[in-house]
């Protein structure tokens, strides 16, 4: 099944149940919360609400969680993307995930502009396969993690990659650059969404998907879920044994190589980014 949020005309807030011929229907008010919710105990999601289908082109597609409980991201899980922007090849053996999380104020949807920051010139593109938590808990096992995942999407980890608060720091301090580099993933926007909720029966193996993301149709970046350096499974795992996992949290799984640091080239106002990950929709974004 493939979940939408959306935006009626008169700004009502619906979630539904997108089905063949270009149309949702119409499951009741509020984001996918409750979709997830019936999701994780084995339900099949909420049941049609009476009111009419409407064909998606009458809607505004929005992000399918409009403020998850968290966003969780992982950073340097492509090993192409760690050498390209001049890391050392990665010993899995020899390092757990790199995980951070992001605010719910990053969190965009489908065809909503981000807007470049003030504290930064250099904002950067990293299309992602996102898993969307479904069945909560702690201290999961790796074998059972995929169990817990509700269903998957699209995503785009918007990145700052200079800061700039408008006074001297010492700027080879590691610590401000770290920070600086966190502070990057917090913007408002920078965490976008969509443009549906794909449940996980329809995604046999998250490990064979291919990403893709354009620039003003110029493709950028081109890899596939098998180059991950940890498994969705084994981040699922992992990060629920540094917190309780919930319904509806989403998890960032990483970025192939082809982003803008690697070459220099950043963002402007007016760039479209288009991220495409097979099976699960395009999530385009205008830049303003």
């Amino acid at each position: 099944m493939k979940f939408a949020t959306y935006r009626l005309p008169d700004g009502t807030v619906r979630h539904g149940e997108v089905v063949d011929g270009g149309r949702v229907t119409d499951l009741g008010p509020g984001d996918l919360s409750p979709v997830v919710a019936a999701l994780a105990g084995g339900g099949p999601g909420s049941v049609p609400s009476g009111e009419p289908a409407r064909a998606l082109d009458e809607v505004t597609l929005l992000a399918p969680l409009l403020r998850p409980g968290k966003v969780l991201a992982v950073a340097a899980n492509y090993q192409e993307h760690v050498t390209e922007t001049g890391g050392e090849p990665i010993d899995k053996a020899r390092i757990s995930p790199r995980l951070f999380i992001k605010p719910a104020t990053s969190v965009s949807g489908p065809g909503e502009e981000i807007a470049l920051p003030s504290v930064s010139p250099s904002v950067d593109w990293e299309a992602e396969l996102v898993a969307v938590i479904g069945s909560g808990g702690r201290d999961i096992p790796v074998e059972d993690a995929l169990a817990h995942v509700a269903g998957y999407t699209v995503g785009n980890d918007v990145s700052a990659r200079r800061m700039d608060y408008g006074h001297e720091r010492d700027t080879a301090d590691p610590a401000v650059a770290f920070f600086d580099w966190l502070n990057g993933k917090w913007l408002d926007g920078f965490a976008a969404l969509g443009p549906y909720l794909v449940t996980a029966d329809e995604v046999p193996d998250p490990q064979k998907l291919e990403v893709t993301l354009e620039v003003n149709g110029r493709v950028r970046q081109h890899g596939d879920t098998g180059q991950m350096i940890f498994s969705v499974a084994e981040l699922v795992a992992f990060a629920s044994r540094l917190m309780t996992l919930e319904p509806g949290d989403v998890l960032y799984t990483g970025t192939p190589s082809g982003v803008g640091l690697a070459s220099g080239e950043f963002l402007s106002a007016g760039d479209e980014m288009t991220v495409r990950v097979s099976g699960l929709g395009s999530l385009v974004n205008r830049v303003r």
